[in-house]
């Protein structure tokens, strides 16, 4: 038998006075109140009770075990009620990747908004535009751009991700306006280096690849940097270039030619008891930045695709 609920029987005994209601008291019946007391007598080689006419008597032994038990039950409960808390209130260390522009311009800003909203989570925000195993790496969730290829991970749609191909008025008065994907090859073309796919930037109606590129970079934010200075045509998000296009720095070309517009995700592995900080972690990013949410914005770095998935920065 469960020690710990004959424990609880024989308290109820002792306080209640008899089997019948303590019986009463915890909706079993006086037979199996019997048996609980029997198992822990026999369990500890110590008489608990002695009966009388019409009440349990409890002898000298088990006063003294009566108060053992009370205090354990109370240490058990006092931990459940702890746990239960704790199961329910979104708490402790947080740890996310994302791709580095949308992580830098978009999400970290948001960050402090949910930070505020639940004091008791910690972030440590990884951004990445490398491919990141979320298990082996110890994420609680990942963002990534891309088709989702690993289909043990629960996948939730975000806003779409939008590429734009563009350079800056100098650059294009100096080396004329590329009409279509071919005209590329005759230009200066500024390539992100951790592309899967950068000899053609995925652009439609291209024959062949791209020649390579005098300039290139890991990182989108030096390829806006060197873009704005009229080196030449660049191709990365529209988060990234959104203030600098607004304000004619950077132009678009090409617009009819440009990548298809790629899926973004919010990955996390499937578990019927998701800890709360991860559930609260989800309901704000989603809300925040789901399918059917506002429009992304924000101005920074680079990013590409990312948990068992190749795409475009």
């Amino acid at each position: 038998m469960d020690q710990l609920k004959s424990m609880e029987v024989f308290a109820y005994v002792v306080e209640t006075g008899s089997f019948s209601a303590a019986a009463k008291q915890m909706h079993i019946s006086a037979p199996m109140v019997g048996k609980h007391i029997r198992f822990l007598e026999e369990h500890l080689s110590v008489r608990l009770l002695t009966k009388t006419t019409r009440r349990q008597q409890v002898t000298e032994v088990g006063q003294q075990y009566y108060e053992h038990c009370k205090s354990v039950l109370g240490e058990v409960a006092a931990v459940e009620a702890r746990l239960e808390v704790l199961g329910s209130t979104p708490r402790g260390l947080l740890r996310v990747n994302a791709p580095v522009t949308f992580g830098s311009l978009c999400l970290a800003p948001a960050l402090a908004s949910f930070l505020e909203q639940y004091p008791n989570i910690q972030v440590d925000l990884a951004l990445s535009d490398r491919v990141t195993d979320l298990v082996a790496n110890g994420y609680d969730a990942v963002i990534r751009i891309g088709e989702v290829a690993d289909l043990s991970l629960t996948a939730r749609p975000m806003q779409p991700y939008r590429m734009v191909l563009c350079a800056s008025p100098a650059f294009l008065e100096k080396a004329g306006w590329p009409r279509t994907p071919e005209d590329l090859k005759q230009t200066q073309c500024l390539n992100f280096s951790l592309w899967n796919y950068q000899r053609d930037w995925g652009l439609a109606n291209i024959a062949t690849g791209l020649p390579p590129g005098r300039f290139r970079s890991n990182s989108g934010q030096a390829l806006r940097m060197i873009a704005l200075e009229g080196a030449g045509v660049i191709l990365q998000p529209e988060l990234l270039l959104k203030d600098d296009l607004e304000q004619g720095r950077l132009v678009p070309v090409l617009e009819a030619f440009a990548p298809p517009v790629m899926p973004m995700s919010l990955l996390y592995v499937r578990g019927h008891h998701m800890a709360p900080k991860l559930r609260a972690f989800i309901d704000f990013v989603l809300g925040r930045f789901g399918a059917e949410g506002h429009e992304l914005h924000g101005r920074s770095s680079s990013d590409r695709s990312g948990n068992g998935h190749a795409s475009r920065p």
